[in-house]
């Protein structure tokens, strides 16, 4: 075959330009931007008529799903992903689950058993504890978490199968108490179908998958329809239209986070493996689209990471994809020195942070913002990605500079217990009086000071 005409783009961290760069870079795989496949584009213009935006095409679906129900649902996915498709057909039935799970080979099943325990382990490890204390006699004081009652997942499947994405969501889920779980995936052989997903849910006890995906599926979740009913959380990752639904629904549930295309920033230095860094690249290039940049303040390193690139993109399946998302959303990042490199990063924020140097941990307090990271030479990203227990749900598109990756403590609600004697609100009594007063409520102080 021919040599992939690699043409990923290199910045200068030194440059006026480099913030603008950056900020560009970053715009392209917003959940506000627009990368729409083509199939994507085609698919509007044959449902409504006229060339929408993403924005305004959710909208329509998830209102009209608010409003008709089983009905609309039905509608878009017919137009969008299944023509045959029928209200008895959107839940899988459990048979199919059981075939599944009694057909799949006894290896995959004992990979999926490793992996819960290793998820398990780590998300009971930071689950949030109820704390009681006891200030001043006569005063309790508690903070309280209980599990969610019911929550949905989107399970991606138009490009590739993501029997992870259940792993790395129910069991954190589960983890917290969660007692109901339901899988929304498109109805496709990679999503609602794929034997190895149904597997999975069956194995983990979960036996609400529904065949609906995009902004229908999300919008069935949050307001509930006669087959799906509503829950009080989705998470998940998807297309830019789950994106974009998700953010829409937001405060008729909760979300996870409005997560854009994946990213991985590596820093690099001259004892970096340059095989290891091209291979961390490419693998989330793979994901078509997803953002791989390399940053170091090695000018050497970066041009033997770019050769590597060419190697082993000679020897890649989805070639041409995971070519063509390096030269739209790669970068290579040179920087005056590893300050600099370290600021840059904390620019970024990006949802993974490879730090593939001899002593990583030396970086690790000058870097404000990530999502994940990842230390040293024997700590690739797919680690996180499929099997070391924090869940590959992270914040993307720079909000790792304020959001945080899903874990068990996403699936708790917290709630504040108080409880005061007569002697105990009597001393505190005058200090409510005062800030009452202050704000002209005399209600409040009323209420206090009669007791």
């Amino acid at each position: 075959m021919a040599s992939p005409n690699l043409c990923i783009e290199r910045l200068d961290a030194s440059t006026d330009t480099f913030a603008a760069d950056v900020a560009r870079l970053r715009k392209k795989l917003s959940p506000n931007g627009s990368v729409v496949s083509e199939r994507g584009k085609q698919l509007t213009m044959s449902v409504f008529g006229e060339a929408l935006s993403p924005q305004a095409v959710v909208e329509r679906i998830c209102n009209d799903v608010k409003n008709r129900g089983t009905e609309a649902v039905l509608h878009y996915s017919r137009a969008l992903d299944r023509p045959d498709a029928s209200a008895d057909l959107l839940r899988i039935p459990l048979d199919l689950l059981q075939r599944s799970h009694s057909q799949a080979s006894a290896e995959f099943l004992s990979t999926v058993r490793q992996i819960r325990s290793n998820i398990a382990g780590f998300q009971t490890a930071i689950l949030h504890k109820s704390v009681v204390t006891h200030p001043s006699p006569g005063v309790v004081l508690e903070q309280r978490y209980s599990p969610l009652r019911r929550v949905g997942i989107c399970v991606p499947g138009g490009a590739a199968a993501y029997p992870s994405t259940v792993l790395m969501t129910a069991i954190p889920a589960q983890c917290a108490g969660v007692q109901e779980i339901a899988i929304v995936a498109p109805p496709t052989s990679l999503g609602a179908y794929n034997p190895d997903m149904l597997a999975v849910c069956h194995e983990l006890g979960i036996n609400e998958i529904y065949a609906v995906g995009g902004a229908q599926a999300v919008a069935s979740l949050a307001y509930g329809i006669r087959e799906i009913p509503a829950v009080d959380k989705i998470v998940g990752p998807g297309n830019l239209f789950v994106a974009l639904a998700k953010r829409f629904v937001y405060g008729e549930v909760d979300i996870d986070s409005i997560a854009g295309p994946s990213e991985v920033v590596v820093i690099a230095d001259s004892s970096t493996n340059p095989d290891f860094a091209a291979s961390d690249m490419l693998a989330q290039a793979e994901h078509s689209p997803g953002a791989s940049i390399v940053i170091s303040w090695d000018a050497d390193m970066l041009d033997r990471i770019q050769k590597s690139l060419l190697d082993q993109l000679e020897k890649l399946e989805r070639c041409d994809l995971t070519l063509a998302s390096l030269n739209e959303f790669g970068a290579m990042i040179l920087c005056r020195d590893e300050d600099q490199a370290c600021e840059v990063t904390s620019m970024i924020a990006p949802e993974h942070l490879q730090i593939a140097i001899d002593d990583p941990r030396r970086l690790l307090d000058r870097i404000r913002n990530s999502g994940a990271t990842f230390l040293g030479h024997f700590s690739p990203v797919a680690l996180g990605d499929y099997a070391a227990g924090p869940s590959h749900v992270l914040p993307t598109g720079g909000t790792a500079r304020w959001a945080s990756g899903l874990s068990s403590n996403h699936f708790l609600r917290s709630s504040s217990l108080i409880e005061f004697d007569q002697q105990a609100l009597r001393e505190i009594a005058p200090h409510v009086a005062v800030l009452a007063d202050k704000e002209g409520l005399t209600a409040h102080k009323q209420s206090v000071l009669m007791r």
